[in-house]
């Protein structure tokens, strides 16, 4: 008992140890950067995404504060800064942006996000909702700097800060950004203590990547099998009924997990309003709708020797396809949205295209099996007739 109370102590002692190591090389790799104008701050941090680091001087005797913000970027993008006054994200961030105009020179504006349905004609030159007594931006070695001295908002040292950093450029201002880091892309900062706190903001893009995981599984993965083993499997007479029971729990899980994550894509939309991916989003309602009929329509199928068991067959079969083709096409529009690492992209593109080659191989030998039984069938005085769920 002692001994594991001595361990543990030893556990948490190195955990505490490297956070404050954390936090001191955090200190140290911002702390060697210098400016043109031999500019000096008292604190700075290096930001945990896209390479951003931020300075500042905090003035308690009229709550304002010097800042520079710095970000690597090519000459023709952009970054920007923002604090943001009563949340965690875009929505309210009152912004600095730094970009170039058409004759190269730096621009930078200051601007109020608010709303996430922006139009470049939104981005403009304005007041933010606190002052702001000086701003300037530069570029300079690979990275842009943002200069600004301004009064912190209802004079709280503790600011929700939000940052980015682009290439897209439409009208000739700031337009749209990456997914990834650019979503993480915030923090809660003190200017007293200079801690840096994660802001919770991944949260959002967690349930973007369990949306995406649970939907590639199901519509990608399973549906798939599930459509092999009914095509496939069902050739062998021994098989029989096997296959079906196999079949079923194969698309009836993938139904299940699908609608999981379909529900999760609702709650996801509605938490964004404004930003709508209509190409996915309406895929998915098409997917969902297919997909339910098709569960339904098990309830509806005709006996093996019921005449109209053929036209409910081609039905389903048909219904089966285009469900799997649907799913699969959704699912990289999924991958351009949340734009996660190639690998994983690359990963499920191997999978379906292993799939695919199983098919193939599958789908000569079943041909082969159906032809020779077919052979032998015609060679005997009264054949065999084959049912409408024993031939491909």
């Amino acid at each position: 008992m002692k001994q594991g109370m001595v361990i543990l102590c030893l556990l948490l002692s190195l955990m505490v140890q490297h956070h404050h190591q954390g936090a001191a090389a955090q200190r140290q790799s911002c702390v060697a950067e210098s400016f043109s104008g031999n500019e000096l701050y008292s604190s700075c941090n290096s930001l945990p995404y896209l390479g951003a680091s931020l300075h500042w001087t905090y003035h308690p005797s009229n709550a304002t504060a010097d800042v520079a913000f710095r970000a690597p970027q090519t000459a023709d993008g952009w970054v920007a800064w923002a604090i943001n006054p009563n949340a965690s994200g875009m929505l309210g961030a009152q912004s600095f942006l730094a970009f170039p105009a058409s004759n190269g020179a730096v621009t930078l504006f200051t601007t109020a996000f608010s709303t996430y349905a922006l139009q470049p004609s939104d981005v403009k030159d304005e007041n933010l909702t606190f002052a702001v007594y000086d701003k300037r931006a530069e570029y300079g070695g690979g990275y842009y700097t943002i200069y600004a001295t301004l009064a912190l908002p209802s004079n709280s040292t503790r600011v929700n800060t939000v940052w980015q950093a682009s290439t897209q450029i439409q009208d000739g201002v700031p337009y749209g950004h990456a997914a990834g880091d650019n979503e993480l892309s915030k923090t809660s900062l003190d200017l007293l203590s200079g801690e840096v706190v994660s802001a919770g903001g991944n949260s959002r893009l967690h349930r973007k990547n369990i949306h995406g995981v649970l939907n590639a599984i199901s519509w990608g993965i399973l549906m798939p099998i599930g459509a092999m083993i009914a095509r496939y499997v069902k050739v062998f007479e021994s098989a029989d009924p096997a296959w079906t029971y196999l079949h079923v729990a194969c698309q009836f899980s993938a139904y299940v997990i699908g609608v999981t994550g379909w529900g999760l894509g609702l709650k996801l939309g509605s938490e964004s309003v404004g930003i709508t991916y209509h190409k996915h989003r309406d895929i998915a309602v098409a997917l969902f709708s297919l997909a339910t009929v098709q569960v339904f329509a098990l309830l509806m199928r005709p006996n093996k020797e019921h005449k109209y068991r053929v036209y409910w067959n081609v039905y389903h079969h048909s219904m089966g396809y285009c469900i799997i083709t649907l799913g699969v096409v959704n699912i990289f529009k999924g991958f351009d949205i949340l734009a996660p690492a190639k690998k994983w992209k690359h990963a499920y593109a191997g999978s379906i295209v292993t799939l695919a080659g199983i098919a193939l191989v599958l789908e000569l030998l079943t041909w082969g099996v159906v032809l020779r039984r077919r052979s032998r069938s015609s060679k005997k005085p009264n054949g065999y007739v084959f049912s409408q769920d024993q031939v491909l």
